[in-house]
């Protein structure tokens, strides 16, 4: 534990740095309203706070910059004074949710964007499982002579569509009465519950009907937005290749998110997220809940210098709304 003073110095040594992406020397840090002692004090303790891990000086000459240690020992301070997203933000999200619809990929998608411009960070929504709505109804549309949409409204209002191809030449009734025995198989189940038709020969639209669902039941999709804003946060042009590589793996980026929450945490910092080439980043992360169960999660991705006020803020928000929508109709 840190007595008061090297909180307070170590926090103004954090957020200076935040701000200016430069090295703290200790003249700064004394004209700081929250620390209010000499320089020569200011600079005495960033030395010790230096020996215990909690700041790192990069040249002789420099002032000082915050370890991962540094970080962490801010924004567990911080988690504790519940920061809150400004009104004019609070309003961008009240006015996003109010006015969004209920088709799942496009919520999601803008979610990101929504957070990305939030944070200024690289936002990452994982859609919800399979496991979380029943359907409550489905639809099969005729779109060509091998081609139907197959549509599932769930019991969360979110939509499903799945475009699907036979070898089979469709017909309007053909297509009308494979929906009627889809409606009767898959009515009131999870998409995960679904059972692939094993008549595919004998019932290919109902088959290829089926597939789709269970297949969308299976998959967490998962939207990255804002990419480029992380990126630009790092000169190095193979640090940038290695961070986006990395948001480009859906599989990653899904155990990413859940591992960090799983390990009771929501920022990871540095060397905390597990993953060599986000080892100068952090992730702020948070699950949203559907019908009272946790259905996906969302997060961003920054420099560990980001602006870890706004961006636990913004996560807390955006994934209290996001749930409240998809738990909606």
């Amino acid at each position: 534990m840190l007595d008061d003073r090297k909180a307070a110095i170590l926090s103004a040594v954090v957020q200076e740095y935040i701000e200016t992406a430069q090295p703290v020397g200790s003249g700064r840090i004394a004209d700081a309203p929250s620390v209010a002692v000499s320089s020569a004090t200011v600079r005495n303790e960033m030395a010790s706070l230096e020996e215990q891990g909690y700041l790192v000086q990069p040249h002789t000459s420099a002032g000082r910059i915050p370890a991962d240690k540094g970080y962490r020992f801010f924004v567990d301070r911080l988690r504790g004074l519940a920061p809150a997203l400004v009104p004019q933000d609070r309003g961008r999200v009240r006015d996003f949710f109010d006015s969004t619809g209920r088709e799942l990929e496009s919520t999601l998608s803008r979610t990101s964007d929504l957070l990305t411009s939030l944070t200024d960070c690289a936002a990452v929504v994982v859609g919800p499982s399979g496991s979380v709505a029943t359907i409550r109804s489905t639809q099969l549309v005729d779109l060509s002579t091998h081609i139907a949409m197959v549509v599932a409204v769930m019991s969360n209002g979110v939509i499903e569509k799945r475009t699907v191809e036979v070898a089979t030449e469709l017909t309007p009734e053909i297509v009308e009465d494979a929906g009627r025995r889809l409606a009767a198989a898959v009515d009131g189940k999870t998409l995960a519950e679904l059972e692939i038709d094993t008549m595919g020969e004998k019932d290919p639209l109902l088959s290829a009907a089926l597939a789709a669902l269970s297949a969308a039941g299976r998959e967490a999709e998962v939207f990255v937005g804002g990419a480029s804003r992380v990126a630009s946060a790092f000169e190095a042009v193979e640090k940038v290749r290695d961070i986006l590589t990395i948001l480009e793996q859906q599989i990653v980026v899904v155990s990413l998110l859940s591992d960090v929450l799983e390990r009771g945490q929501r920022v990871a910092i540095g060397e905390e997220t597990g993953v060599e080439p986000l080892a100068e980043c952090s992730l702020v992360v948070a699950p949203y809940v559907i019908e009272g169960e946790t259905a996906g999660t969302i997060g961003v991705l920054g420099p560990t210098r980001m602006n870890y006020s706004q961006a636990l803020a913004a996560v807390a928000v955006v994934s209290q709304r996001l749930g409240n929508v998809l738990s909606e109709g």
